[in-house]
């Protein structure tokens, strides 16, 4: 991978959400990133979920790689989150799913672009990082 940098879309969302809104979240919280959808790297999002259709659909129409991030990287990633929602909290033991998320697949160090942005079933930040030395993805 060139370049110095990795932006990354973190993603929470319920079951069975579609493509649809999950793409409407990626691209309302680039919008409010500041960030132009030819940056993204990747859509993040926990592990268990990535056999979600309308996510991998989302990420199909996106053309993007995925990062699964492991429950113990999110919880540890949250600590740089900027919001919480207390029924995440109590579901998922972090503030927000979509934030943790991209800041573990960001990398060591990454910060958040924006706050996540959310519609009635996904919610999406953006985050940026240090790129991976060794992906084992093509470019």
């Amino acid at each position: 991978m060139r370049g110095t940098t990795t932006i990354v879309a973190g993603l929470g969302f319920r079951k069975n959400a579609g493509a649809d809104a999950i793409g409407g979240a990626v691209a309302a919280a680039l919008e409010a990133a500041g960030v132009d959808a030819s940056s993204l790297d990747a859509l993040a999002t926990l592990a268990d979920k990535a056999a979600e259709p309308g996510f991998l659909k989302a990420a199909q129409r996106l053309r993007l790689r995925v990062a699964l991030v492991s429950a113990a990287d999110m919880t540890e990633a949250s600590e740089a989150g900027l919001t919480v929602s207390e029924r995440v909290l109590a579901e998922k033991g972090v503030p927000s799913v979509a934030e943790a998320t991209a800041l573990a697949a960001a990398g060591p160090g990454a910060r958040l672009l924006c706050a996540r942005v959310t519609n009635r079933e996904a919610a999406c930040a953006i985050a940026i990082g240090k790129a991976a030395a060794a992906t084992g993805e093509t470019e």
